[in-house]
């Protein structure tokens, strides 16, 4: 079945049942997820109307320990450089092997993720179009979701993460995680997987991540090998209720929103993977791209899809986890609503933690730029907004992708709206 964004899937309810894994250590136990919207409930925007319980966010992993750690030893003698470093040893011929996690700890969270190429995917103009990505066996096997699903932990945690991958050779990297080197997924610095590793990392600062391959890294990036990362601080007790804190003492909130924008050039999604890796020039300096998405959801259709579109009611707060996982600078403009930004690129803004700093207001009809690779999390507290609280409010937010070097819309002037580089959506606060 194809799908493009995880709108499209809500129809089905089919059970998936996992395929049983015997090297499993019997004590992680694996529930069967109930159809192809729960699935993509993990990373659809989890924002319906919090009429009773406060919303409480929950992690996306497996209980640990996992699976134990079998394969080869690392053989140190066979990593780094030896002699004298060049373009040839360190940007072309990478160490690739697949073994052991050295210092090997059990894992409180276990992921799994297992690289996935669709050559179907379907574009808003009835194209087709290949793309890559990493399909998460655990919880929605055999399911290529676009961006791939998130990774979400609590501070503290020891997290494994497996990669499966089976067509050369890839890399996870966590990124803004501050792992061991040989966990970090660089390539050119640790080494690419050839078959199987267990990525090891703690997390220790809350905030809004994402993890990619790091093989090609311009290359693999575009053609789709990322996903949102989201560390999460530990619960606190709000009014007798469990609640999640944006970081430790930052706010808590009542509805949460992820907004990943991206950007296609067709013809980059014809190379092979490791173009331009060994010095020949492919063109990867030349991107024109013609489609473009937020959180996987075409232009034309974000205005109201459920995966980018935000509903609330007067008087809660609203967290929206924004990426810029496009090659264009990409800025968003809310019309109606004074917005704060709360964090940049995983890192709080004020709190106990960071009493150096603080959060800072965006205007409404002010651009936000935000640069490639680049995080905010955004806070509309609807309560110290000047609404009518009998009234509904919707408040239009606009995303413009804008040329690196012109600054200017791409395609702006095109007769084919989802060839350019615009989208919109709405944010809508009901009456309480």
């Amino acid at each position: 079945m194809s799908q493009n964004s995880i709108a499209e899937v809500e129809t089905v309810t089919a059970v998936v049942e996992p395929t049983p894994d015997l090297r499993r250590d019997p004590r992680a136990s694996i529930k069967p997820i109930a159809g192809l919207a729960a699935a993509g409930a993990m990373f659809a925007a989890a924002n319906p109307l919090q009429a009773q319980t406060p919303y409480v966010p929950v992690g996306t992993g497996t209980p640990g320990p996992g699976l134990p750690n079998t394969n080869s030893p690392v053989d140190f003698n066979l990593t780094g450089i030896s002699g004298e470093e060049t373009f040839d040893s360190f940007g072309c011929k990478v160490w690739k092997a697949s073994p052991a996690t050295p210092d090997w700890q059990q894992a409180s969270v276990y992921f799994e993720r297992k690289f996935y190429e669709k050559n179907d995917f379907l574009l808003p103009n009835g194209g087709r179009i290949a793309i890559w990505g990493f399909e998460d066996t655990l919880k929605s096997k055999g399911q290529n979701f676009y961006p791939s699903p998130i990774i979400r932990v609590t501070e503290g945690d020891m997290v494994h993460v497996k990669l499966d991958q089976k067509k050369g050779t890839h890399t996870i990297h966590h990124h803004g995680i501050e792992p061991t080197t040989m966990n970090d997924g660089v390539g050119h610095v640790s080494f690419e997987v050839e078959d199987t590793y267990i990525y090891q990392w703690q997390p220790r600062h809350a905030g809004t991540w994402f993890y990619h391959c790091h093989k090609n890294t311009p290359l693999h990036f575009e053609y789709g090998m990322f996903g949102l990362l989201v560390v999460d601080p530990p619960k606190i007790q709000v009014n007798g209720f469990d609640r999640v804190p944006a970081f430790k003492g930052g706010p808590v909130y009542d509805v949460e929103a992820f907004w990943v924008a991206d950007d296609m050039d067709p013809r980059w999604h014809t190379l092979q993977q490791e173009a331009g890796m060994c010095g020949d020039d492919v063109g990867l300096n030349i991107f024109r791209p013609q489609y473009f998405f937020i959180s996987g959801v075409a232009n034309t259709q974000t205005m109201t899809n459920a995966n980018v579109a935000v509903n609330a009611r007067h008087g809660q707060k609203i967290l929206v986890r924004l990426l810029n996982a496009s090659y264009s600078v990409l800025a968003v403009t809310f019309d109606k609503f004074d917005v704060q930004i709360i964090a940049v690129d995983g890192h709080s803004l004020g709190g106990p933690e960071k009493p150096w700093n603080q959060p800072f207001t965006i205007p409404k009809g002010q651009t936000i730029q935000v640069a490639t690779a680049t995080r905010y999390d955004i806070l509309i507290d609807t309560a110290v907004l000047d609404l009518n609280t009998s009234q509904t409010i919707e408040d239009t937010v606009r995303f413009e992708f804008q040329d690196w070097i012109t600054r200017k819309v791409h395609n702006a002037t095109s007769a084919n709206v989802w060839q350019r580089g615009t989208a919109q959506t709405k944010v809508t606060v009901r009456p309480a």
